[in-house]
This record gives structure tokens, C-alpha cells and sequence, in this order.
């Protein structure tokens, strides 16, 4: 190998003996407690590109930092390869879905494998690959057997540019989040997973170290709200069936002077008088055009139409008229409310609007409730207009009234939340097949467990109709029935994607068991993952998934414990060097695979590292990269130029060695531990400085000179893997430098033997002064008072006041 540093040749030459050894492979029958490092999968667009590399690069480091530490630490890596992408490319291209998939794995592989990470590549899984979707397949049927999968109609975001459904969390701002498209609304029959059932135990966070933000987002995304559910009688013939509205204000319930509706509500169609119904259609036509951003907006003017009829108030008897408003979303709540206009401001906008009484039910210390009123207002000090409850305190209201309700049959006690059953049935080809079919005799059949995997029939037809390709496939889609033989079809939906990852790190831990997702024994061996890794804006989604997924297979009986990860740490958004996004259009794009040609990959992955805190991102300039490069080659030449080595342990120049590389010791291991990237390489640069000082005043004592020079490598190994294993096998270095301990400080030799002490006067800086590391007080005083600018500031004055923080400075208050 050349002296000089050559990093397309180093790191060329340990990237293929780590493969063939599989120096990162983790053995199931390790001894060594066992640490999962997990890192958010990619999906395989064709190139990894540098938002990748600020994602994984320092996931990658703390993992070889915990297989330092002595874990035998699993790192696996995959692809989420299913999805619209895939699609789209083949529509647009007219290219096979699977075989763009899988030739953009092979090129994204070769590049990860480019940046050196320590992923254990034999238990690599894509989850378009038949060996993985079987067991999506199984779990889909296991979710429909727990009663958690079912198939329902109902409204459903459609993208018209994707042709299929999204999750309501796909939706960003009433537009498809892959494509921009604004979403319409469509009724159509759907398979969902009664996420809702475990609304109560995903607002619990016990156990897990997230960050505050992510569980904040969940928490207001599942939206716990208490209330009560009331039951109004339809005044119309031949309607028996109850409207039933759910408030978290039911003590204003004596306000109620219209009911609401959304437009899509089943009982619109029923109720609606002839004389009314041309006016009704037509708004549920308008309504049916616009998203749900602009229906909640509360800029928007209210609008609604009268149906004819009338609910009657069970507290009063009172007949109520019916309306139905955009304002309601029929997918939150009951679709239906009550509305109360002296006691909310969108009730009270559309009351005046269209002349509907506005009663009050509270009496109010600051308002005139017996004048109209010019607002609704939320809050009084007691009942009023409300009969047998006229005088009850405001906070006795909502539990008097509910109570009253439940006793008469009419109401309930309810807590309701805004999360909604995860909709998981996408119109599209490239996704896992649904393991259903629909018998005209037995209607619909679970695939028996032994035909699993359902494959994906070659060679489809990618038309916009608004149907899965699929359909058009008939020597797939008909099939016999499970049960009886009889012809039947096969369920023609596949799933969304987010059911791939929401179990895959349940399969790494086995991924290639045939005859079981993963083995229990395994299962209790690795589970829950330790530490994950990745985006902030999965919160809603991927993250909230995982999380129920887990809770369902923990009641099936396969997984112990709560939550599927233990620690979360979401990295930032890495920028282009103008400070915006990344793209093509803006042409601000930093392209991996160039930095690497010209710099190295051990330069490029601490170089996204030193930008900045790794949770905050920022932009990327690659002007910097000179100032990674000059480091490196610093840490070469301390390895291989000649040092001038002398046996002096007692020297000042040996102890001031030992303290720096202890210092260092110190503060890299905490910087490490709490994913400060940045600061560690300045305090490793430090390092480095300190040992070319060292070795540039002279003669340099052996042991703290060996010492140093092999803390700097151990130090510096999970960020920059190849550089330092070159090095470490040049000073004789046990194979590999990735499988040895991490360094340990000894406090004592980091101790300084001396500090500097910043002094105040009044507050204000005045000088510095140096004393030794153990001095008392009266020390530091004795020397800060005899400092000629504080002395000039004093006079013959003594301090009223002295505040001393030990170490750091002293403040006279004069």
C-alpha cells in the first residue's frame, strides 16, 4: 500500500475484505448482551443521494460506537420497494415495475456498501421479494381473523393523478403527498385496520425514549376528545333510526336550534323533502369538489342548505330543522352536530347568515345575555334557558346533563377520538396482493395460510381507469372458492405500502424463516429495536403504524412488550449550499457519488456529520470538504511520518499529552453518546492538534505519543471506518479496529493541573487569572485582587459581595 493517503484505493481494498469476512454479521448465538440498531430502509428511486447519506452515515457511526462499547449489535439494512413510484415509472416508461425496482436495488446496494457502513447484509430484506410479501400476506390474514381487518364503504381521498386511495396521513394540505395532485373525495369500498382500537394505549408513551415533538404529533393526530354521544328523534315517516351526535359540550344542549350534517351523511338521502331536494343535491355535488383543508378552513365564508326536516330535542321536546354544511366532515365524529350559536363562533356565523335563532345558555358576568348578541362566547358562570338545569355552576354542567341523558336512554358518556381506521386497500399493481377472495356463495374467504404467498401475475396491462391493472388479469382474478370449488375472484386491491415497514424489523431479526415471519426464540433475543433512526416526517405515519402493528402482534402472542423501538432519534433535513431543498429544478443538488470520486467516502460521511447537530440539518456546501480532507491527512501523517519517541512518562510535554487525549476520551464518548457528531470531530480535531504539536516541539515521550495515536484511531473509527483501519493495522493493530473496546478515560489524567478564571467586577469582565486546578477561594481571590486592572477598578474598596463558581470565575460586587 502507497504511505501517501489514497482513499479510493484504502477504502476499495477493506470494503471488500469486511464483506468477505462479514465482519459485521451478527451471530444469534453471541454471549454479548445484544444492542438493535435500526435505520429507516430506503426506497429504491436509483440513487442513494446525500439526504440518504445525513440519514445513514450517522446511524452507521453509532452503531460501530455500541459494537465498541462491547454489543453484539445488529445493523441490517433493506429496501421498501414496493409503491407508486415503481408504477408511475412503468406507465411513464413503459418498463416492467419489478425490473426498475430491482435494478435501482443493485445500483442503490453498491452504493451503500460505497459509504462503508457496518450493515449486516445477510439479513438484508426487500419487501417485493415473494419470500417477504408471503408473510405481509399472513399478517393481513391474522389481523382479519383478530376482527382488526375488515372491508367497508366509505369516503375516501382519491388521487387523480396516482388513480388510487390514500391514507387520510398521505394527504398533506388537501394534496397527494407523492404526486401534488388535489385529492378528491370518493365513496368506494375499502379494506381498513381497526387502528382505532388501540387509540387508547398509542396516546401512552411509557418506556420509550422519543423525542417530545414526535409524541406531541401523534398525541393531537389521534385526538382525544371526552364528550357525550346524544340521540335525536328524526321527525320524519318512515325514519326510526336516531341522529345521533357526538359534543364535547353537551350541558348546551337547551341551545341547540339546528342540526348539521355533512353532506355525505347516509340519513341526507332519507330525510331530504322533495321541496328541498334539488337544492340539496346540488350542494352535495359542490361539496363533493372541494377538499377537507378548505370545507375546515375557518376563513371560509359558511354556507349550507336546508333539508325540510326536523330533529327533536329529547331535553325539551323542541323541533329542530336539519341543515347540511361543507363544514362537516362525515369521516370526523358522527358526521353530524348539534349546533349551538351563542356558544360557537362557526354556529354563530351561520345562524346570523341564515336567520336561525341564537339562544344562550350560560349567563355571562361581562355580556348582556338578554340582548341579542354580536358573538358567541364559550364560557359562563351558570346554566340559564336550560329548565329543570336553569342555576346549575358551569363546572357541575357537562356531568349533570350527561348523567341526565344516560338515565333516560338518550345520551352516553363518549370519548371519541380524530384518528381514523388506517385505510390500507390501494388500486394499483406494484404492492402485496390482499389474501381475499369474493364467493357469490360465501361471500368473502381468507386465502388458506398454505397457498400464501398470493403472486403477482407478470406481465399486466398499466391503464388509467381508476381500477387495478389487476383486474384485467383473468387467469389471476378468477379463481375457485377455498370452500367449496365454485368459481370465485380473487380481492384485487393490494396494500399500502406502510404494511411492508410496519413490521420489517421484526423480520430482519429472520429473514429468511420459511416457515414463520421470525422464530419467538429470536424474537425475545433481539426485540424491541434499541435505537431508531430517521425522519421526523413519518411521525404520523410509518411511526404510528409500527406502533399499533407491534401492539396487535404482542395480543396475537408473538412479541413481548409495549413498543416495537425503545429510543427514536429523528435526524434533520440536509439542504442544498443556497439553504433550500434539494432538487433538480433548483439545480442545488450535491451529488454523493461525485464528493466520493474526488474526496473519499470517509470525508464525505464526517463532513455531513460536522455541518451541523445532526437533528437540526442545514446546508450542505462542499467547499467544506477541504477542511474534512486536510484533518484526515494530519491523522495519516501522525501514523506513518517519523516521530522522534523518548522514555519520559514524568515530562510536562508527556503530561499535557495524556491529559489532551483523556480530555478527548471524555468528551467524544458523551458527544457520541448523544448523537453530537459535530462537536466530537472538532474535539477529535483538537486531538490531532495536540499530537502534532507534541511531536512538532520535539522529542515525544513513547507511551503518551503510542497512546494518543491509537485513541485518535479507536476515536475516530465510526466515523471515518476505512481511514482508520488502513492506520490501525499500520501500527500493528489487531484485525479489525471495529471490533475493538472503546477507549476509557482516566478522570485523573484529564484532570488540568491548572485553570484559567475569568474575573468580574460589578459583573463586568475586568481580567483572567491562572491558578492551580485544586486552589480554594481564598486563593482565587487573593490572585483576582491582586491583578492590576481589577486593582484599579477597586481602589482601597473591600467587596460587599463575592460570588465564586468553582473553576470558572469570580465576581466582586463592590
Amino acid at each position: 500500500m502507497p504511505d501517501r493517503y489514497d482513499p479510493a484505493v484504502i477504502e476499495a481494498k477493506w470494503r471488500e475484505r469486511w464483506l468477505a469476512d462479514r465482519l459485521y454479521h451478527a451471530p444469534d448465538d453471541d454471549p454479548r448482551p445484544k444492542w438493535y440498531a435500526l435505520t429507516m430502509f430506503p426506497y429504491p428511486s436509483g440513487d442513494l443521494h446525500t439526504g440518504h447519506w445525513y440519514a445513514m452515515a450517522p446511524s452507521d457511526a453509532a452503531a460501530r460506537y455500541r459494537r465498541m462499547q462491547g454489543y453484539n449489535v445488529l445493523f441490517p439494512m433493506g429496501f421498501d420497494a414496493f409503491g407508486l413510484p415503481a408504477e408511475n415509472a412503468a406507465i411513464k416508461r413503459g418498463i416492467d415495475p419489478k425490473a426498475w425496482t430491482y435494478a435501482n436495488i443493485d445500483r442503490m446496494r453498491g452504493q451503500l456498501r460505497m459509504m462503508g457502513a457496518g450493515f449486516d447484509w445477510d439479513r438484508e430484506v426487500i419487501t417485493s421479494d415473494p419470500e417477504y410479501y408471503k408473510w405481509t400476506q399472513w399478517w393481513f390474514l391474522k389481523f382479519y381473523e383478530k376482527g382488526l381487518a375488515y372491508r367497508a364503504e366509505a369516503a375516501a381521498n382519491w388521487c387523480p393523478g396516482c388513480q388510487t386511495v390514500l391514507a387520510n396521513e398521505q394527504v398533506i394540505d388537501g394534496r397527494c403527498e407523492r404526486s401534488d395532485d388535489i385529492v378528491e373525495r370518493r365513496f368506494l369500498t375499502q379494506w381498513f385496520f381497526r387502528i382505532t382500537a388501540y387509540a387508547e394505549e398509542l396516546l401512552r408513551f411509557d418506556g420509550i425514549d422519543w423525542p417530545e415533538r414526535i409524541k406531541v404529533m401523534q398525541t393531537n393526530w389521534i385526538g382525544r376528545s371526552e364528550g357525550a354521544t346524544l340521540q335525536f328523534r328524526v321527525d320524519v315517516p318512515g325514519v326510526d333510526e336516531p341522529l345521533r351526535v357526538f359534543t364535547t359540550r353537551p350541558d348546551t344542549v337547551y341551545g341547540a336550534t339546528f342540526m348539521v350534517l355533512a353532506p355525505e351523511h347516509p340519513l341526507v338521502e332519507r330525510i331530504t323533502t322533495p321541496e328541498c331536494r334539488d337544492a340539496v343535491d346540488a350542494y352535495r355535488v359542490q361539496a363533493s369538489r372541494q377538499t377537507e383543508i378548505e370545507r375546515l378552513s375557518t376563513e371560509r365564508e359558511k354556507t349550507g342548505v336546508f333539508t325540510g326536516a326536523y330533529a327533536i330535542n329529547p331535553f325539551n321536546g323542541s323541533r329542530v330543522p336539519i341543515w347540511i354544511a361543507d363544514y362537516v366532515l362525515v369521516t370526523y365524529g358522527t358526521g353530524a352536530i348539534m349546533a349551538v350559536p351563542a356558544h360557537d363562533q362557526r354556529d354563530f356565523e351561520f345562524a346570523q347568515k341564515y336567520g336561525l335563532p341564537v339562544i344562550p345558555v350560560f349567563d355571562h358576568p361581562e355580556i348582556d345575555v338578554t340582548k341579542p348578541l354580536t358573538a358567541a362566547f364559550t364560557r359562563g358562570t351558570k346554566m340559564i334557558n336550560s329548565g329543570p338545569f336553569d342555576g346549575t355552576p358551569a363546572e357541575e354542567a357537562i356531568q349533570r346533563v350527561t348523567a341526565y341523558a344516560a338515565e333516560r336512554g338518550f345520551g352516553e358518556a363518549t370519548v371519541t377520538y380524530r384518528l381514523r381506521d388506517w385505510l390500507i386497500s390501494r388500486q394499483r399493481y406494484w404492492g402485496a396482493p390482499i389474501p381475499m377472495i369474493h364467493c357469490p356463495d360465501h361471500g368473502i374467504v381468507p386465502v388458506p395460510e398454505k397457498d400464501l404467498p398470493v403472486l403477482l401475475p407478470e406481465n399486466v396491462k398499466f391503464d388509467p381507469t381508476g381500477q387495478s391493472p389487476l383486474t384485467q388479469v383473468e387467469e389471476w382474478v378468477n379463481v375457485p372458492c377455498p370452500i367449496d370449488g365454485k368459481p370465485a375472484r380473487r380481492e384485487t386491491d393490494t396494500m399500502d405500502t406502510f404494511m411492508c415497514s410496519s413490521w420489517y424489523q421484526m423480520r430482519y431479526i429472520d429473514p429468511h424463516n420459511d416457515a414463520a415471519p421470525f422464530s419467538r426464540e429470536l424474537a425475545r433475543k433481539w426485540l424491541p429495536v434499541d435505537q431508531y433512526t430517521g425522519g421526523a416526517e413519518h411521525a404520523v405515519m410509518h411511526l404510528l403504524y409500527t406502533r399499533f402493528f407491534w401492539k396487535a402482534a404482542r395480543d396475537l402472542g408473538l412479541v413481548e412488550g409495549d413498543e416495537p423501538m425503545l429510543r427514536l432519534f429523528n435526524q434533520g433535513v440536509i439542504l442544498g449550499p443556497d439553504g433550500n431543498r434539494m432538487s433538480k429544478s433548483r439545480g442545488n443538488v450535491v451529488a454523493p457519488d461525485e464528493q466520493v470520486a474526488q474526496w473519499g467516502a470517509d470525508c464525505f460521511r464526517c463532513q455531513l456529520m460536522f455541518v451541523g447537530p445532526w437533528d437540526q440539518g442545514g446546508p450542505y456546501n462542499p467547499t467544506g470538504m477541504a477542511g474534512i480532507s486536510r484533518w484526515l491527512h494530519r491523522l495519516w501523517s501522525l501514523v506513518v511520518d517519523p516521530v522522534q519517541l523518548v522514555e519520559a512518562p514524568d515530562s510536562p510535554a508527556a503530561r499535557d499529552l495524556r491529559r489532551a487525549t483523556h480530555k478527548t476520551i471524555l468528551a467524544a464518548t458523551q458527544d457520541i453518546e448523544h448523537f453530537r457528531f459535530n462537536t466530537m470531530i472538532s474535539r477529535l480535531m483538537e486531538h490531532s492538534s495536540a499530537l502534532q504539536r507534541a511531536r512538532d516541539a520535539g522529542p515525544v515521550d513513547r507511551a503518551a505519543w503510542e497512546e494518543g495515536i491509537r485513541t485518535a484511531l479507536l476515536l475516530t473509527a465510526p466515523l471515518a471506518p476505512h481511514i482508520t483501519e488502513e492506520l490501525w493495522e499500520r501500527i500493528g493493530g489487531p484485525y479489525s479496529i471495529h471490533q475493538q473496546r472503546w477507549p476509557e478515560a482516566d478522570p485523573e489524567l484529564a484532570r488540568d493541573e491548572e485553570v484559567e478564571i475569568a474575573v468580574q467586577v460589578n459583573g463586568k469582565l475586568r481580567d483572567r487569572v491562572t491558578v492551580p486546578a485544586d486552589a480554594d477561594e481564598a486563593l482565587v481571590l487573593e490572585r483576582a485582587r491582586g491583578l492590576e486592572r481589577v486593582a484599579a477598578v477597586l481602589g482601597d474598596r473591600a467587596p460587599r459581595k463575592v460570588i465564586y463558581v468553582p473553576g470558572k470565575l469570580v465576581n466582586l460586587v463592590v
